[in-house]
């Protein structure tokens, strides 16, 4: 319930459990639709794996996934309704930019006249109208991170997990990387799921929030109430909030 209106839930994630090695993760949340959620929680607490076990890289021992309702527990990463950004960006140094956009609509780069035209307007929202032949060498790190967002824009799936996808940007550019994601997602109404290990940036992005403390959802709640700590001693020491 987001300001006492009953949001649908785009993520459910109901008793799922993990065991990774000594580390067992056990994740129960509810996110809702339409929202940008940022995850967030100390180094090694589960975010990353959080990510993975939606994604579908990993597969959980116990409880279920849903999607909009739908059990996705055991699908095939590309059988999800997902697309996914990665602090990496995941592009092909040997294909041009329009080329590493074009994938995201098909792999064998089958790709119609309306393909064409989807992928020309999606590099110019993201502002790299011209630069469709240029490689990722010849870019800077905020232009190859517009290149993944106009590849996830032209995938047109309703979920969007981004695993700290501006780290190795300075501030600046964060900045300016989370001001197109907001961009993005107002355009489209999708929802986004937001790895970030910056509490501040969660706070200026997110509309939701959960906080993962030692491979367990913590706190999950809007992003004002959120930001208050929860009264949960880890999430206000984790937001350094003054506690005298």
């Amino acid at each position: 319930m987001i300001d006492g209106t009953e949001i649908p839930a785009a993520i459910e994630m109901q008793d799922v459990g993990l065991r990774l090695g000594g580390h067992q993760f056990l994740f129960d949340c509810r996110l809702p639709a339409g929202s940008i959620i940022g995850v967030t929680g100390p180094s090694g607490a589960g975010k990353s794996t959080f990510l993975n076990l939606l994604a579908g890289f990993d597969t959980p021992s116990r409880g279920r996934i849903l999607f909009q309702g739908q059990d996705v527990s055991h699908r095939h990463p590309a059988e999800r309704p997902v697309s996914l950004v990665f602090q990496d960006n995941n592009l092909f140094a040997h294909l041009d930019v329009f080329t590493n956009v074009g994938l995201g609509i098909h792999p064998a780069l089958k790709l119609s006249a309306a393909d064409r035209l989807a992928i020309a307007s999606a590099l110019e929202k993201v502002g790299l109208s011209g630069f469709e032949k240029r490689m990722p060498a010849t870019l800077s790190g905020g232009e190859r991170q517009r290149v993944a967002f106009a590849r996830a824009l032209v995938r047109k799936r309703p979920l969007l997990l981004l695993d700290e996808p501006f780290a190795a940007l300075d501030p600046s550019l964060r900045r300016e990387m989370a001001s197109l994601l907001s961009d993005m997602h107002r355009e489209s109404g999708n929802t986004v799921v937001l790895v970030s290990h910056d509490a501040d940036e969660i706070k200026r992005i997110a509309d939701y929030a959960i906080f993962i403390d030692h491979g367990r959802v913590a706190v999950a709640a809007p992003i004002a109430q959120f930001s208050t700590g929860e009264n949960d001693p880890a999430l206000r020491q984790f937001l350094r909030i003054d506690e005298s």
